[in-house]
């Protein structure tokens, strides 16, 4: 009862919707190679064609989007490639799930990792890693709950939040990282029971939250909000979208940009967790503002 209470309360809570997604298009991406798969972010160049992509292996992907008519039709990709630790060797074990993904205006690489909860800047994404500091909440993250959503502003600060708040009525810390320092100073609202596992700003100037929900038997379903973030805090909270489970696969990585007709896209990857049971799956959106 307190539960089902509680989830009403937080529904009646949230803002009306004032803008919405138009799906463009959703593409399968087939693999052949075993250890490819596990994507769980997303970065694209200015145009849409472009795209780094990190797995929850440790490992990164670089690539090309072909389209037609501006859909994408094929994905063309190099050969996965491995992160590395500070030392410039191999990540171990307990450090190679790779979560999120920034790419800052000067081509610097941040990643955010799970397990051992950390972000850390790659100058070289073939090179060795550099340790940017930590917040001390950052060791409180439950496993596999940490900071999957990582994204860059204009003025390069660093945006991320851990999958798990704690409670379902507790909101989930926003952590920024400038001048060499880590902040958090203001939260986003926990709505229900969707957990944030992507983020980017887009060229609006806007941070598009993509979180998921999962049910067994029914699949995954995918939300996107999108706030305005101000000195105050996240405000001007809008839900875009909210998907039926099942409708796409375990969307994991978003990245927002503008296309030719001025329109900002929100283009997303799929996890498979290298499953048998699940794909690699490209979705397009397009973001529809109220007239």
């Amino acid at each position: 009862m307190k539960a089902a209470l509680t989830g009403l309360i937080l529904c009646l809570a949230a803002p009306a919707q004032s803008a919405s997604l138009e799906l463009l298009s959703s593409a399968i991406w087939p693999q052949t190679d075993a250890n490819i798969g596990g994507f769980s972010a997303l970065e694209l160049s200015a145009d849409g064609t472009k795209f780094v992509t990190v797995s929850d292996k440790g490992r990164f992907m670089t690539g090309t989007l072909s389209r037609k008519n501006g859909l994408i039709i094929n994905v063309l990709s190099g050969p996965i490639r491995p992160l590395h630790a500070k030392t410039g060797g191999p990540l171990k074990r307990y450090d190679t799930d790779s979560e999120g993904l920034a790419i800052g205006a000067d081509g610097q690489f941040f990643v955010s990792f799970e397990g051992n909860h950390r972000v850390w800047r790659y100058d070289d994404p073939d090179g060795a890693a550099n340790k940017i500091g930590h917040h001390e909440d950052f060791r409180k993250f439950q496993n596999n709950s940490g900071l999957e959503a990582l994204a860059i502003d204009a003025n390069g600060v660093l945006y991320t939040l851990p999958e798990r708040s704690g409670e379902l009525d507790r909101p989930f810390p926003v952590y920024t990282y400038q001048n060499e320092t880590w902040e958090t100073r203001f939260s986003i609202p926990r709505r229900g029971d969707f957990l944030p596992v992507g983020a980017d700003f887009g060229p609006d100037g806007k941070f598009y939250l993509l979180e998921r929900d999962f049910v067994w038997y029914k699949g995954f379903a995918s939300r996107v909000r999108r706030f305005d973030m101000t000195p105050e805090g996240a405000t001007n909270e809008e839900t875009l979208l909210v998907t039926p489970f099942g409708m796409h696969d375990n969307l994991e990585g978003i990245a927002a940009w503008q296309d030719q007709s001025g329109r900002v896209r929100l283009s997303m990857i799929s996890d498979d967790n290298f499953s048998y049971f699940q794909v690699t799956e490209f979705v397009e959106y397009a973001v529809v503002e109220d007239k």
